[in-house]
């Protein structure tokens, strides 16, 4: 029987609208508030909650439009529930509720995290019966060991302060550089030499290591880098910024590869997917490639249009839940910031 989803992503700054059919992609369309912040540094909550407001229809048209369906031919409508800003999520489950309630459909609230890795399904087809997930973003970094991805999720570590998109912010302010500063580190990085600066591991030595073997910690990392520049000022001397960003980058991408494929490691997987917003990084990918295959270990990161929020990766995972039978969430869900990796849905 054939299974189409409409799917439902807002939980920071993209209002993400797709439509999955048998896991085939339809339609995606995201309309994004990032160019609201650079001059603020940051998202500001509510600015992105009124840019839902403001996108969220004519999104969900477009993204019909281009599928050639009626919001009455969809089985199921599934929605980022959680984790991510109170205000932008409220705002989708809101509107799917509303949506599920007038066309009769079932309703999903399911875990932003995990889409993060289901949409590499879209692309390279059906996952192995377990695999270990590695999503990195702006507000998470986290490993995590999956069997089913619609019913067998378990979150093996994650950031215990800063995760490493929230570093590569951080870090390009001390180095001048516009936010979001990933994408603009990553450029530098390519220009420097990795290993002019010998940056800390979070993390990854001695006692620290074996009581957090795949946990993080880039707030320390963060601060190295700050007083580095610092006591360059203080001396007068000029500030390679190609360097630093390779160096640092070189640091957050070492502890990252290194603690997924441990996880490999131990849990006999030879299947590591990426996903998440940092995931686009190109010493990431490099290094992620290097590494397994020397350990002999498959790799898949989806294409870089699906690193970011999208409505894709909330529809495949619906899509995913409604084939294998799941049961749908009540239309009094609320919505969970701190959403539990292991939940997959609400």
């Amino acid at each position: 029987m054939s299974i189409t989803v409409l799917g439902i992503e807002t939980s920071c700054d993209e209002t993400g609208v797709a439509v999955v059919r048998d896991g085939e992609l339809l339609a995606d369309v995201t309309a994004t508030s990032m160019d609201e912040y650079a001059r603020y540094g940051g998202i500001i909550p509510e600015i992105a909650s009124r840019a839902h407001l403001q996108t969220f229809v004519p999104t969900l048209d477009e993204a019909l439009e281009r599928a050639g369906v009626a919001l009455g031919d969809v089985d199921a409508i599934a929605v980022t529930a959680g984790p991510g800003l109170i205000g932008s999520l409220t705002v989708g489950v809101s509107a799917a509720k509303a949506l599920a309630l007038a066309a009769g459909k079932p309703l999903y609230g399911v875990n932003h995290i995990i889409g993060h890795l289901c949409v590499d399904e879209l692309v390279d087809g059906p996952f192995p019966e377990h695999f270990i997930g590695l999503v990195v973003s702006g507000g998470h970094s986290s490993i995590l060991r999956a069997g089913n991805i619609a019913t067998d999720v378990e979150e093996l570590g994650g950031t215990l302060d800063d995760a490493a998109g929230e570093a590569f912010d951080k870090v390009g302010r001390l180095l001048g550089l516009p936010y979001p500063g990933g994408a603009h580190i990553d450029r530098l990085a390519r220009l420097g030499d990795r290993c002019a600066i010998r940056f800390p591991r979070g993390l990854s030595q001695g006692k620290d290591k074996a009581r957090h073997p795949y946990d993080f910690s880039f707030s320390g990392l963060k601060t190295a880098v700050a007083r580095y520049v610092e006591r360059l000022a203080e001396r007068g001397e000029e500030l390679n910024r190609e360097d630093v960003a390779a160096s640092f980058s070189e640091a957050v991408c070492d502890v990252l590869t290194a603690k997924a494929l441990t996880a490999c490691e131990v849990f006999d997987c030879d299947t590591l997917v990426i996903g998440g917003g940092f995931s686009a990084n190109s010493r990431l990918r490099e290094l992620a490639a290097e590494r397994a295959a020397k350990a002999g270990v498959t790799v898949r990161i989806p294409p870089i249009r699906y690193c970011t929020d999208n409505g894709a990766m909330i529809a495949s995972l619906g899509w995913e839940l409604v084939r294998n039978g799941v049961e749908p969430s009540s239309l009094d869900i609320a919505v969970d910031t701190g959403m539990d990796l292991g939940r997959i849905k609400m």
